[in-house]
Formats: C-alpha cells, sequence, structure tokens
C-alpha cells in the first residue's frame, strides 16, 4: 500500500491537489483511498434525519447503509482521536492511499506551495518526511518540485518515492 500526504498553509490547493491525484490514480486502475483531517469540528449527519436522531439520542456509533455506500459514525467522547495508523487500518487494502492534513505524522509527504506563500511561511524546513513541492514558482530547495498541472508527472513520482 502506497501512502502520500498533501501538506500546505490553509487555501493553498490541497483539495483540489487530491482530487486531481485520485482521479488520475483511479482512470491507472488502482484502488484509492483517502484520510481528511479537520482541525474542527464537523458533522457529516444533517437534523432530523434517522441516524442524527439515533446519535442525539445517545448513539456512541451509528452506521447508515444503503445499497451504494454506508458511513460510520463514532461519537469520541471522552476518547482520544484516532491517529493516522489506525485510521489506515480501518480501510479495506486500498492500493494508495491520499492523506490531507496529517503534517505532523511520519508518512511520506508532498507539499503544496502557492503563489502568494512567503518563503518563511514554507512547511518542509519544518517537517519530516517531505520529499516533494508542488509549486507554480521555483522554490530554493533540493526537494523535487513539479508545476499543479503536472499531475502524470507527479502521481508517477509518488508511485517511484512511496
Amino acid at each position: 500500500m502506497k501512502i502520500c500526504g498533501i501538506v500546505g498553509l490553509k487555501n493553498s490547493g490541497k483539495t483540489f491537489l487530491a482530487q486531481k491525484l485520485i482521479k488520475y490514480f483511479i482512470e491507472q486502475k488502482f484502488k484509492v483511498a483517502s484520510i481528511k483531517h479537520a482541525h474542527h469540528g464537523f458533522d457529516i449527519d444533517k437534523p432530523n434525519t434517522d441516524s442524527f436522531l439515533h446519535r442525539k439520542a445517545g448513539s456512541e456509533e451509528v452506521i447508515v447503509s444503503s445499497s451504494k455506500r454506508w458511513v460510520k459514525i463514532v461519537e469520541l467522547k471522552h476518547r482520544k482521536e484516532k491517529n493516522l495508523e489506525e485510521l489506515i487500518d480501518d480501510l479495506d487494502n486500498p492500493d494508495i492511499v491520499i492523506v490531507e492534513g496529517f503534517k505532523q505524522e511520519e508518512h511520506m509527504k508532498i507539499e503544496i506551495i502557492n503563489n502568494n506563500s512567503l518563503e518563511n511561511h514554507y512547511l518542509f524546513p519544518n517537517l519530516k518526511n517531505v520529499f516533494c513541492i508542488i509549486s507554480n514558482k521555483k522554490i530554493n530547495t533540493s526537494l523535487a518540485q513539479f508545476k499543479i498541472n503536472e499531475i502524470a508527472n507527479i502521481a508517477k513520482y509518488i508511485l517511484e518515492k512511496t
């Protein structure tokens, strides 16, 4: 299983790049999974749906299942958030996992830098395992660099390096 993280400052294009890479790898017949870290509380459940009402009544785990997809919602209460390794263990054996966020974890990462980023705000000098930079401007580093529209080349590099 290949694991590649995408890190960058807010609004740098992480989700855009993740989408492009996922689509590319799917077109190449890979089984792809993705994990996105949210720094804030989030809710995938809509008020007044049955699953929402189950959860609000106190159910700590709710599974919603249909013929198209299923989802499991777990209320952590006072338990700690799962780390990336634990989340990956929950996946169903994908070929490639695209991870957005989780910048402090040990997996291999690429940093996306937008044109407005200042040099003293780059993440790669302070993070472990950044192996590639995505930017439309030249960055002063020995790391491999690609432009945002070079998806096939980025994907090939990910396959080689992870």
